[in-house]
């Protein structure tokens, strides 16, 4: 009996031997990776290798990340409410009632020049009564709003100091899908800081984040709230986007975070410092991005373009030749594959910019020059208003400096209140309006629960107001 049971021992710890040395030595380890993403347009791809562990080790972040530190900044937004007890107001007279309310959020900024100038996004600053900016070491500034854009999610801040260290803008229509990138933020006011990542995508097209640019740079570089801002960075230490939004679920990283591009976020400032408004062209073509359906329907050996359904009345791309059922397969020398590809590039141009489009038409090949146009009609499907901008001879004659006419209405609850054709928009929330363009960005930058009061002159020129909900 002992020696059986001595035989089934030795057996089982050979097993045992032999099963360890297999696990150690051959086996390789497997590692599962969880996707919790919820934004859902966004796929993206999980299975990475060990090929990335490698190459990191040959690459240096040391210059880039020298480049950039003292560039970021944390950026300090405060904004003050007054709420009025009515019951106090009651008991112990006006006033006695109110109390003053403060609150404050932080993000982060990136220095683009030596004088002040800083780059940050729009949420990091809404709403703000104070904003202050604290760099690299340690010292505070009241920082100054130059202007903002919320479609964007862009805005831009001054500060009163010279010779300040700043980061140089890249080229983003250069980046490429799977080079290394730095994500540099200052977070939680103490200094910047780095992560590493790969371009992970490009014209990521974020549904459900309102009207905020449609052609996200997508990274797997570590970007945590308070890194809203902050530069994306290539290995030169030039800045390729401005990082402003993660997907998650938890509200923190969980793998992906996404920037604007760097060619959108210099025009918008360079529009903003010469303008004072962002300066949005069109290219006078509507349709959507080329599936194998309608591929089938023209008969062409096509896999991607933008598709134009219709063409606009008037446009730059009805005069250069663009017709219905044209693929657009190229803007200038940028690959079109999307309608995020195309709303990207046109994003980095003003009106009156002249772009060769490539496109293809019956099969065959062509090429075009186009002279982008200024946004003269917009729709607000959220109000529903149907808008037209006013020119100058049309603004005199109203004896006004500023306005938009409402062109049509779909909204029959508008017209139950009195809203017709011909009025005109002159302001929202108190803030002039100009164009059609500044009506969607206010509405764009509206947040939830908050209060559109919007003042029109009706047809016999008087001035009525509205509120919205």
């Amino acid at each position: 009996m002992k020696k059986i049971l001595s035989i089934v021992l030795f057996s089982a710890l050979g097993g045992a031997l032999t099963l360890g040395s297999y696990k150690l030595f051959i086996e390789k380890p497997q590692v599962v990776l969880e996707n919790t993403m919820e934004t859902s347009p966004v796929t993206v791809a999980t299975n990475f290798t060990n090929t990335r562990a490698t190459s990191i080790e040959n690459t240096d972040f040391t210059v880039a990340a020298e480049k950039t530190l003292n560039a970021v900044v944390h950026v300090k937004n405060t904004s003050y409410k007054t709420v009025r007890d009515p019951f106090a107001e009651l008991f112990y007279g006006q006033g006695s009632g109110a109390k003053k309310y403060s609150q404050v959020g932080t993000g982060s900024g990136v220095i683009f020049s030596s004088d002040g100038y800083i780059i940050t996004n729009n949420h990091v600053i809404k709403g703000a009564t104070d904003i202050e900016v604290t760099l690299n070491d340690k010292k505070v500034y009241k920082a100054k709003l130059v202007g903002s854009d919320s479609n964007n999610d862009i805005a831009l801040l001054k500060i009163d100091e010279d010779d300040l260290s700043y980061i140089t803008f890249a080229n983003s229509d250069n980046v490429k899908v799977g080079e290394w990138v730095l994500a540099v933020g200052n977070p939680y006011n103490l200094t910047s800081t780095v992560t590493a990542g790969i371009i992970s995508a490009k014209g990521r097209d974020l549904k459900g984040n309102g009207n905020i640019t449609d052609s996200f740079l997508q990274t797997d570089a570590a970007v945590n709230p308070g890194n809203s801002g902050g530069a994306l960075v290539n290995s030169k230490g030039e800045l390729i986007g401005i990082n402003t939004a993660i997907s998650s679920t938890t509200g923190s990283f969980v793998g992906y975070s996404f920037a604007v591009p760097s060619n959108i976020a210099k025009k918008v400032i360079e529009d903003l410092m010469e303008f004072g408004n962002v300066q949005k062209a069109i290219l006078g073509v509507q349709g959507g991005e080329l599936n194998g359906k309608v591929a089938e329907n023209l008969d062409i050996d096509l896999a991607e373009g933008f598709y134009i359904s219709s063409v606009i009345e008037e446009s730059g791309a009805e005069k250069a030749g663009l017709k219905k059922d044209d693929i657009i397969i190229k803007a200038n020398d940028v690959k079109i594959t999307s309608y995020a590809d195309l709303t990207g590039f046109l994003n980095t141009k003003r009106p009156g910019d002249s772009i060769k489009v490539t496109f293809v038409r019956d099969g065959a090949e062509k090429s075009t020059n186009v002279v982008l146009s200024k946004n003269e009609m917009s729709k607000v499907s959220s109000l529903g208003l149907e808008l037209k901008n006013l020119n100058k001879k049309e603004l005199n004659k109203l004896d006004i400096e500023n306005g938009v006419k409402i062109s049509d209405i779909t909204n029959k609850e508008l017209l139950y209140y009195g809203v017709e054709k011909g009025f005109v928009i002159i302001a929202i929330n108190g803030e002039k309006v100009h164009t059609v363009d500044d009506v969607n960005d206010m509405i764009t930058g509206k947040s939830d629960g908050d209060v559109l009061r919007i003042e029109m002159l009706n047809n016999d020129g008087e001035l009525e107001r509205y509120i919205f909900r």
